[in-house]
């Protein structure tokens, strides 16, 4: 399986090209619109077509890349049901699977950062098993934190944070050895103590994530909404532009 992750340190944003190259099947999850040519260069290099884009949620910090890229490649994009999008695209349910040749994309429903999120766990066929290997998590378990709830409701944090903290117990039914990679890192403000280390695993966050030690739902939305620090600059104008799915909408 390929994978190769791309850092953008103005946003503090990860997103990734991920997908079989035995077959010739790519994708990008949480692209940045600053990172477009980047990726189709990337894929170009290794000798692949970008076939899919995934978003994990419609981003409220900075413009999706996802416009740009399925017009640059033709791709599919897939989105959580209910996204509340204006474009074409295929909504997934969790449970559901995408397949990329020998790369499997199953989407596990964990909203709560916002209402229509899911995370990606991603297994190989060449492993000789079907169990993920790796995790894209999006905004729900980032590392040495979590994501924050009150950027895509008005007026009922408190609610997200009881399906955060739902959807955060789903997440550790995985098994301790798959990789987690979030879709943020330290300097987002979609979390507050958020680890410079871009790359974790299930096990790890396990163990020293301080919110998940946190088992009761009380407890746990207490503290996630204790200091929470001010919202992106010009959220309402980046969410807008995401759900349009216009290139250049927000330019």
């Amino acid at each position: 399986m390929v994978l190769r992750p791309f850092l953008n340190d103005t946003s503090s944003c990860a997103s990734y090209l991920f997908g079989c190259g035995t077959h010739s099947k790519l994708a990008v999850v949480d692209p940045h619109a600053d990172l477009v040519e980047d990726y189709v260069a990337s894929a170009s290099a290794l000798g692949a077509p970008i076939v899919a884009v995934f978003e994990t949620h419609v981003q409220a910090d900075h413009v999706s890349g996802l416009p740009a890229l399925v017009e640059r490649t033709g791709a599919i994009a897939y989105l959580p049901a209910e996204a509340g999008v204006q474009f074409e695209h295929v909504a997934l349910e969790g449970g559901d699977v995408v397949e990329l040749g020998n790369t499997l994309v199953t989407a596990i429903a964990t909203p709560g950062h916002a209402p229509a999120h899911h995370a990606y766990a991603v297994a190989d066929r060449r492993r000789g098993t079907e169990e993920p290997w790796l995790l894209f998590s999006g905004d729900s378990l980032l590392i040495g934190d979590v994501g924050r709830p009150d950027l895509h409701v008005t007026g009922d944090s408190e609610g997200q944070a009881q399906l955060l903290h739902r959807s955060l117990r789903r997440l550790l039914e995985l098994p301790d050895h798959v990789v987690l990679y979030p879709s943020h890192y330290a300097g987002s403000v979609c979390g507050r103590g958020l680890s410079g280390n871009p790359v974790s695993s299930i096990g790890f966050e396990r163990a020293h994530n301080p919110l998940l030690a946190l088992a009761d739902p009380a407890a746990f939305t207490e503290a996630l909404l204790a200091e929470m620090p001010p919202p992106p600059a010009q959220q309402e104008r980046i969410v807008a532009a995401n759900r349009s799915g216009r290139v250049g909408a927000a330019a």
